[in-house]
């Protein structure tokens, strides 16, 4: 069993010290992966990111990288002429790659193509195209590559989950068991805007080749009955809201936003509203909200960027628990009161919910005191010191 205390996911950003926008990129990611979102995951911290490229001065490149210093390891590298230049990077490059190689599902080099040299050395691994963004702002392409490397760990991620749940398959056998991550979108057919911005979305998403092999819009076949064909969808899928002034107001937008929280699915709101919402509804919160213009729709690649944030920590969590073992009920995001609705097995024995880190407020903890006084809620790392797992 793993440590419960060793960071699940560390990742490597690996630069020349001679590319200039090396550090600039490395800290973007550094910021971004060291969010408050990935500390609810990675124990209040974030994801353990860590820096590659000065030559240590008796080896002449940078030290190595360590593949036990968590479950799971993703090495990017920032590839260019001045790095496919250099032997002696190249070389601590080629091992990087074989000691990942030998780790199996736990542990990938992802490179970016920050020019065309990663083309011209013949790097194996398929890289990010940084290099092919014309026409793009700074800012643009630091958004395009942090989604686009998260939907990578996500692949890592998502393959290693299945080799933990089946040890004796090797990793071409747990392709067999490998589907698309869906995506549901649910928006109000009422208004104008609903409907539009769904459509811009799942286009969105099918013009990215990499996201349309690896999210799956879903549709209701003909002759599937409509309310238990969506509910059972919801239940398995990655939810975007699309908040428009009718959403709250339709009884299946609210119905969906209930299954997703039950069924603790990974769950993202695209604010959309262009005048008033006459309700809001309440089980919309304790999730990432994204505002978006409802006319401009101009902000689709932030509601696709932190869905994939989303549908990583939901992969982070997941693996963690299964590590973790049993003895209480996991939830993958802070406890609310429509948790409860989930204990029903548990109605008459004291349980304990465990979220991730960290530990919710006092007044939000009393809430739960009054309402479900045999319901005992703790942080993980509460937990873990609680049952004495040792590291």
């Amino acid at each position: 069993m793993s440590a419960p205390t060793r960071p699940f996911l560390v990742v490597y950003i690996v630069w020349h010290p001679a590319f200039e926008q090396g550090r600039e990129l490395a800290r973007h990611l550094f910021e971004h992966y060291r969010r408050e979102h990935y500390g609810n995951v990675a124990g209040g911290a974030g994801l353990s990111v860590l820096y590659r490229f000065e030559a240590d001065a008796s080896t002449g490149v940078p030290i190595a990288i360590d593949l036990n210093e968590g479950d799971t390891t993703a090495v990017v590298v920032l590839f260019d002429e001045h790095f496919a230049g250099d032997a002696a990077y190249m070389g601590w490059l080629k091992q990087v790659e074989q000691s990942c190689d030998e780790a199996g599902l736990s542990a990938r080099v992802f490179p970016v193509a920050m020019d065309a040299s990663l083309v011209r050395v013949g790097i194996e691994e398929q890289g990010t195209r940084w290099d092919k963004w014309d026409g793009l702002e700074q800012g643009a392409k630091q958004q395009k590559l942090t989604s686009d490397l998260t939907y990578q760990f996500s692949r890592m991620l998502r393959t290693y989950l299945e080799g933990l749940k089946r040890p004796q398959d090797d990793e071409e056998a747990l392709q067999s068991y490998l589907k698309k991550v869906q995506i549901f979108l649910s928006h109000s057919k009422r208004d104008n805007d609903g409907q539009r911005i769904a459509k811009a979305i799942r286009a969105a998403l099918f013009e990215n080749g990499g996201l349309s092999s690896f999210f799956d819009v879903i549709d209701i076949p003909t002759g599937i009955k409509f309310s238990r064909a969506l509910l059972a969808q919801v239940r398995v899928s990655a939810v975007v809201a699309i908040h428009t002034d009718s959403f709250s107001s339709r009884e299946w937008c609210r119905r969906e936003i209930i299954e997703a929280k039950i069924h603790n699915v990974p769950l993202v709101v695209a604010n959309c509203i262009s005048d008033v919402d006459e309700r809001g509804f309440p089980y919309m919160g304790n999730v990432p909200v994204v505002r978006m213009d409802p006319i401009a729709v101009d902000r689709i690649d932030f509601v696709v960027g932190r869905l994939l944030d989303e549908v990583l920590k939901d992969f982070l969590w997941r693996c963690r628990v299964l590590l973790a073992g049993d003895g209480a009920v996991f939830l993958p995001r802070p406890p609310e009161l429509i948790s409860l609705a989930g204990l029903a097995q548990h109605a008459d024995a004291a349980v304990t919910l465990v979220y991730p880190d960290p530990p919710i407020g006092s007044e939000e903890q009393r809430l739960f005191e009054l309402i479900a006084p045999r319901v005992v809620l703790r942080s993980l790392t509460e937990w873990i010191a609680q049952s004495g797992l040792k590291p």
